[in-house]
């Protein structure tokens, strides 16, 4: 057999097993999340969210809604040199992403059933 009909046979058979997947993984919630960033958040953004008294009054001040303030965590990025992961009980997270025109900290308390918002913050520039 040659090499040209072996190829053929090869892309062939990686084609059908191409949409064999495309056909079961069809609207299912697949992702890949294997970054530490990824994992991170969205363990974060699968827990209920509470805010401290300094978090409630910044958002409450700035007028927030709690839909930019989860999607300021999903799509935000952790700053893991700030973050504080050594802790057993309630690892602590910063948070940086931007909203409107200004660069946005928030500081997360991630525990077991809750994830907590400690403080947020507008970065200086």
């Amino acid at each position: 057999m040659k090499f040209t009909q072996r190829l053929a046979y090869y892309l062939s058979g990686f084609a059908i097993g191409l949409i064999i997947l495309m056909f079961f993984l069809n609207g299912k919630n697949a992702s890949c999340d294997y970054g530490p960033n990824a994992r991170t958040v969205k363990n974060i953004s699968a827990k209920p969210i509470a805010y401290s008294n300094p978090a409630r009054d910044f958002v409450n001040k700035n007028s927030i809604d709690s839909m930019t303030v989860v999607n300021l965590i999903k799509f935000g990025s952790v700053d893991f040199s700030k973050s504080n992961t050594k802790l057993d009980s309630c690892k602590i997270y910063h948070v940086n992403n931007s909203y409107q025109k200004w660069d946005i900290e928030l500081v997360i308390e991630n525990c077991d059933s809750i994830s907590k918002i400690l403080k947020i913050n507008y970065l200086n520039n």
